[in-house]
Parts: structure tokens; C-alpha cells; sequence
């Protein structure tokens, strides 16, 4: 959806508007001014029945914030991040960082923006006697709003994603069955459910006349089906980090050089100009051949047992008349100096890892400890694709490759963090990586 404009920071979140927005805004403020109009045409201007549309239509902007506002407070109590609200064409949106770790504290969560929308219906309305008194217009707007937030607590209420109420469905699925997961596909099948439900009945007033409300529901169902489908294909990701392992994706960008090789020929291969390396000796994998020139990492072999793994630090601290006396193996730094994973160990944890140490690689591990290869985040992205059935072009996977990211923008460390904070997998132990 994008993230629109900050207008200013609510408790430290950042509240924006989307330009879509402004297209509701125009639209409820029409409305508005047509109800108006039939109830106070013969006692405002045309002028004014415009004001005091648009700012009926803003107050219930605020109504609308004040219901995400409710989501976010409570999950900064459950200690989630809430990185913004932006107010957009269907409503508004809180993004938070990831999901409550628990399936009470997610129902909390849940809750609070109906309920926040509930009570502010039920005050409005209450007030709406005493807010005529002051002035006919002003029991109009007092009254309409607070209807207007009561049908959207209620809406909220249905049970099915995207919607509150499909949140709280699947919270209580997790509560009871113990398995986020099967909270998410109850509640995602409910979901699917009634945007199809919303699509057809949409369609059948549009063909008997219902205009813009017809059209609103088939936005609507189109918008929830969106989301179904959005969160199904979040639920073959999530699986997928689960079910690949390391040793599915690994790749062997790194070159092998045995322990007597000069920091001349050192110089030379970082330059591009050594003729290939040979192969290192008995036990040590073969040495990378990259296409784009050397691999960013050396690995030091000395008569086929691995001794550890140089960078270009000799060659930036000694002077050149020694390169030529001087031996890489006397100027190593421990394998145990690289980010390492087991290549046993499953895809999430090497996204876990990756993101969270801001690695650009990863040193993947035989069962015996040994190197094999190595992972990065374009082959983690693209083993993902690939389980969801795309197959990415070579020209989008070499710009990840250029840019060591994900392809396609894919968030996959995010969506690591989100299985361990909600329990779906283990956290990592201090095994796994070091």
C-alpha cells in the first residue's frame, strides 16, 4: 500500500495518510452533505452544509484513527512495535513489527479496536439528546457518528481476515488448539468466506440499482480476498523456511588456497589476474570458480586440513617487498571468525541469523563440522520462490545477487522472527550458530 505522508508521531508512532484517503474523504463528505442537505436544507446555506459535512467526515477520520490507536497502545503493553497507522481508502491500518507472542495477549490486541469503536458509538449516541440542546445540526452530527462507529465495531466484528474479528477467530483457535497456524487457516477460510459473500451481494445490487453500495462491497470483498490470499501465501513461506534446509539452497562461494601460497599470489587472485586455483588437497572441497570474479572469502588449507581463512589485511599492513617472502598461513584468522550454520539447520533459522547479524553470508557446516559451502540471502529468496511455484528471472536474481538481498523485496528474516515470537518454531540455541 505504501507508507503516504507523516503528518506527526502519536506516542511515538507515526501517523500517515495515504493518498487513497483523500478519495474517501471526498466521497463520505458528499454523502454527508446530501443527508444534510434533506434534514437541514431550509436551515443552512449551501455553504455551510459543506462545512459541516466535511467536518463530519473528518470527525469520523478521527473515530477511525482512535480505533487503531486502540489496537496500538494495547500491543505496545504486550511489548510489540508499532511502526506506524496510515489512514487509506478502506479505513485505516496499524503495522506493527511482528505478532503477540501469545495467543492471549493477540486476543487483547484484537479486541481493543472494536472495543474502542463501541464505546465511542455508545457515548455518541447517548450524548446525542443533550448535544441537541446546543444545536439541532450538532445532535445530527453527534448522532450520525456515533451510528457510523458503532457499524464499525460491529463490521470489525466479523469473523474473518483481514478483519478484527477474523484476528480474534484465530486467536482463540490458538488458545484453544494450542497451533497459531491453525488459528491462521480458520480464520483465513472465514475470511475467504465472507469477501466471496460480500463480492456476490455487491454484484446482485449493482444489478438491481444499489450503486455505490453495491460497488463498495465488491471493493470490499475484492480488498478481503486480497488478504486471503496474502496470508495463504504467507502460510507456504513460513512453511517452506520450515521444511528447507541449508543444504537445499547452499552454494560454494568461497576459493580454497593451501597454506605456502605467497601474499603475492594472494595480491594477484584479489586482482582478478591468478590463473585458476587448483584443486586444495585430499578432504577439501573443490575452490569456487565465481562469475563475477573471486569469491569475497579464502579459505586456508594446508595439505588437505583446514587451517582457517584470510582477508586483505596482510596486503594493506605489509609493505610489497615482502609478499614474496610472506605465507598466507601465517596470517589467518579462525573458520570460527566467519557466521556459520549447520547445513542440517533449517532455512528460517539461517534468515534469523542472517538479518540479525547482518551477515552477507553464511559458512555452511558438514555433520563433521567442516566447510561445505555457503548461503546467502538470494538463494534463501529463491528456494522460497520456488516452493510457491515462481520461478525468478536470471536478470532479478543477479540484482539480489548485486545487492545481497532478498528477491523481490521478501522480508524473510521479518517473517523468521514472527514464527519464534509466536511460538510456531524453537528459538535458536547457541549451537546453531556461533
Amino acid at each position: 500500500m505504501g507508507e503516504g505522508w507523516q503528518l506527526l508521531t502519536i506516542r511515538g508512532i507515526p501517523l500517515r495518510i495515504h493518498p487513497s484517503w483523500f478519495v474517501i474523504l471526498l466521497l463520505a463528505t458528499l454523502a454527508f452533505q446530501q443527508q444534510y442537505a434533506l434534514s437541514l436544507g431550509s436551515q443552512l446555506a449551501p455553504a455551510a452544509l459543506w462545512a459541516v459535512a466535511l467536518v463530519t467526515a473528518l470527525a469520523l477520520f478521527v473515530s477511525v484513527l482512535l480505533h487503531e490507536l486502540g489496537h496500538s497502545l494495547v500491543a505496545l503493553r504486550q511489548g510489540v512495535k508499532v511502526k506506524s497507522i496510515t489512514l487509506f481508502l478502506l479505513g485505516g491500518v496499524a503495522s506493527v513489527e511482528r505478532e503477540c507472542s501469545t495467543a492471549r495477549g493477540a486476543l487483547m490486541v484484537a479486541a481493543a479496536g472494536p472495543a474502542v469503536s463501541l464505546v465511542l458509538g455508545f457515548g455518541l449516541l447517548a450524548s446525542t439528546h443533550a448535544a441537541s440542546h446546543v444545536a439541532p445540526v450538532l445532535g445530527q452530527m453527534v448522532e450520525r457518528l456515533g451510528a457510523l462507529n458503532l457499524i464499525l465495531g460491529l463490521f470489525n466484528l466479523l469473523p474473518g481476515l483481514p478483519l478484527d474479528g477474523g484476528l480474534i477467530v484465530k486467536a482463540l483457535v490458538w488458545q484453544f488448539s494450542g497451533s497459531q497456524r491453525r488459528g491462521v487457516e480458520v480464520a483465513n477460510a472465514c475470511g475467504r468466506f465472507l469477501s466471496l459473500f460480500a463480492v456476490g451481494m455487491g454484484t446482485v445490487l449493482l444489478l438491481r440499482g444499489g450503486g455505490i453500495a453495491g460497488a463498495w462491497l465488491i471493493l470490499l470483498g475484492w480488498f478481503g480476498l486480497g488478504a486471503a490470499r496474502n496470508q495463504k501465501q504467507m502460510l507456504v513461506v513460513q512453511q517452506a523456511l520450515k521444511d528447507l534446509k541449508v543444504r537445499d539452497v547452499a552454494q560454494r562461494r568461497f576459493r580454497v588456497l593451501e597454506a605456502d601460497t605467497t601474499l603475492r599470489e594472494l595480491s594477484r587472485l584479489r586482482l582478478g589476474t591468478a590463473p585458476p586455483i587448483a584443486e586444495a588437497g585430499e578432504g577439501a572441497p573443490p575452490a569456487d570458480q565465481a562469475a563475477n570474479g573471486p569469491a569475497e572469502w579464502l579459505l586456508v588449507c594446508d595439505r588437505g586440513r583446514w587451517q582457517g581463512v584470510i582477508d586483505d589485511a596482510p596486503l594493506q599492513s605489509l609493505p610489497v617487498q615482502c609478499w614474496d617472502q610472506e605465507r598466507v598461513g601465517d596470517h589467518l584468522q579462525p573458520l570460527s571468525s566467519l557466521p556459520a550454520i549447520p547445513e542440517s539447520a533449517p532455512l528460517w533459522q539461517a534468515a534469523l541469523q542472517l538479518d540479525d547479524g547482518n551477515h552477507q553470508r553464511l559458512l555452511v557446516l558438514s555433520p563433521a563440522g567442516l566447510p561445505c559451502g555457503t548461503v546467502e540471502r538470494p538463494e534463501l529468496g529463491d528456494a522460497v520462490l520456488k516452493k510457491l511455484g515462481l520461478r525468478l528471472p536470471a536478470n532479478l536474481l543477479s540484482v539480489a545477487r548485486r545487492e545481497n538481498g532478498y528477491p523481490l523485496g521478501m522480508a524473510l528474516g521479518q517473517v523468521a522472527r514472527g514464527m519464534v515470537s509466536s511460538g510456531d518454531v524453537s528459538p535458536l540455541t547457541d549451537s546453531v550458530s556461533r
